[in-house]
């Protein structure tokens, strides 16, 4: 679903990603670690389509982005760590307008929209303007976004950030049902208990550049997730 080949991506002298490989197959859960500045979300937004690169390829679902980067982003949901969201709309009004980007139909977000309200319990915050949204509100409403036009493949960085236990433990069971659909997480975080407990597969990257990567069992061994980012981290 998300193939990654030697992509680089360059700040003047310094790489922020270097010749990084990765593959997200279909029904995966891929989480992706790494400390501050590591080049976490460099990555992702490459593959999102947001920031260019200097070499290398992306392919989402079998297609380089730099070759049809609209069809790429049709198959994509990207939900960043700090929503950047129109303040002036209110929240069904921004749910209405993502839904109008990918052409669903009024039946189809109608349904989408009042069960991922109805999960994330945000339905009576809907028709109030974004700018009173609390962060974990706003938080809630980009996975709605994201989720509205069922996209093949959901990238995320830090996702859990703002939620409440209740959220989080929502979106994470949401995670395996949509991947369980046939479709592709691929998302950063630094709860590595989350990660442990949640991933089919992870990679570790460290300043730029891969250090491991493979099924959770094979990454971490007989030892915690958390121990093997400490000891590749030193």
């Amino acid at each position: 679903m998300l193939r990654i080949e030697n992509l680089t991506k360059k700040y003047g002298d310094k790489k922020a990603v270097d010749q990084l490989n990765l593959h997200i197959a279909p029904n995966e859960i891929y989480g992706f670690i790494g400390h501050n500045g590591a080049g976490k979300t460099t990555t992702i937004k490459a593959c999102c389509g947001i920031l260019d690169f200097d070499e290398g390829n992306i392919y989402i679902d079998g297609i380089n982005i730099k070759d049809d980067p609209i069809l790429c982003k049709s198959k994509v949901a990207y939900i960043p760590d700090n929503p950047d969201l129109y303040h002036f709309m209110t929240g069904i009004q921004y749910l209405n307008f993502i839904a109008d980007i990918f052409k669903i139909s009024q039946e189809t977000r109608k349904h989408r929209i009042e069960k991922y309200a109805q999960m994330f319990e945000i339905q009576e915050d809907l028709p109030s303007f974004i700018s009173t949204y609390s962060h974990g509100m706003k938080q809630k409403l980009a996975i709605i976004s994201a989720l509205v036009h069922d996209p093949k493949l959901i990238i995320m960085d830090e996702p859990f950030v703002g939620l409440d236990p209740k959220a989080s433990h929502q979106l994470k069971m949401l995670m395996k049902e949509i991947c369980q659909q046939g479709n592709s997480i691929f998302f950063s975080t630094h709860v590595l208990e989350v990660a442990e407990k949640l991933c089919d597969k992870v990679a570790i990257i460290k300043n730029g550049k891969l250090v491991v990567s493979g099924t959770m069992e094979e990454v971490k061994g007989d030892t915690s997730l958390e121990e093997v980012f400490l000891e590749l981290e030193e």
